[in-house]
């Protein structure tokens, strides 16, 4: 089967599957007016796809070659299958394309080390995905949160930022600091587009929540690697941290993360405050 040929089915195959799928299963709203197509609309899925409508139109008309990137995005927002996924890169002269499942990663020695170090700054150890691998005492106090209880895969910074309540409330401004966790995450999708797990997380929370699909779809933002935030904490009341970011040069996909205070300020005697409530060690997955 020649190139166009292979287009032209790949086309097929979108507009197949995407008659297949309601605008509720993808995440987006429903409307009580008529629609004049059954399943999503190309615009829909442009969309979610982080692309134009002209460009998936192509797509569909057998016209052009989607990029890896456009490819894995389609898997996302389509919902397919493995079995799909292979079909669907097959078709676009890509190959099986089938996703990458990496091992689940641990924290490194090196950071723990540091992380242990700390008596009174919150420190926390993010991997891929932003994976919360280690934290100290204090960081889960800050956090009003017990991530040791928290199931591994479900221990990740991005979803909890999105998906615990708490957390709208304990940022002053907690939808810059979303943008900017969304951010990362796009940067390490155009990195590995063919990453499952990473995939499987934006889908997650494309579905749960309306900003985080129109953050996603949106304008790319640089993501920040320091910078002050005003925390709301309940217990220790208004601090202002600066935080900074610490890469792992054995492992350039974890980072520590530590949110400081000026020594005597009104902030770090919450800090104080907060480390106070516990002296153990800090815990790691």
């Amino acid at each position: 089967m020649n190139s166009s040929a292979h287009r032209k089915e790949l086309g097929q195959f979108l507009k197949a599957r995407r008659a297949e799928l309601s605008p509720r299963t993808v995440g987006l709203p429903e409307t009580d007016r008529r629609r004049r197509v059954a399943g999503l609309r190309r615009d829909e899925v442009a969309m979610l796809a982080a692309i134009s409508t002209n460009y998936y139109t192509r797509l569909e008309q057998g016209r052009m070659t989607p990029s890896t990137s456009v490819l894995s995005e389609l898997v996302r927002v389509l919902h397919l299958s493995d079995a799909q996924r292979d079909q669907l890169f097959e078709l676009a002269g890509k190959g099986a394309g089938r996703a990458r499942r990496r091992a689940p990663q641990k924290a490194h020695p090196r950071l723990r080390s540091v992380l242990n170090e700390l008596s009174v700054a919150p420190g926390m150890i993010l991997g891929r995905h932003l994976d919360i691998l280690a934290w100290n005492p204090t960081a889960a106090a800050l956090f009003g949160t017990d991530f040791a209880k928290t199931p591994q895969q479900q221990r990740n910074y991005v979803r909890q930022l999105f998906t615990d309540p708490a957390m709208r409330t304990l940022y002053a401004d907690w939808e810059d600091s979303a943008r900017n966790a969304v951010a990362v995450l796009r940067q390490q999708a155009a990195v590995c587009p063919d990453d499952r797990r990473l995939a499987d997380l934006v889908g997650e929370l494309s579905v749960q929540d309306d900003q985080f699909r129109q953050w996603w779809g949106g304008r790319p933002v640089v993501p920040r690697a320091g910078g002050t935030k005003v925390f709301n904490h309940p217990v220790a009341g208004e601090l202002s941290l600066t935080w900074d970011a610490l890469t792992c040069v054995a492992d350039p996909d974890q980072q520590l993360i530590i949110w400081s205070a000026e020594p005597e300020s009104r902030t770090y005697e919450g800090l104080r405050f907060l480390s106070s409530w516990t002296a153990t060690p800090a815990m790691n997955s």
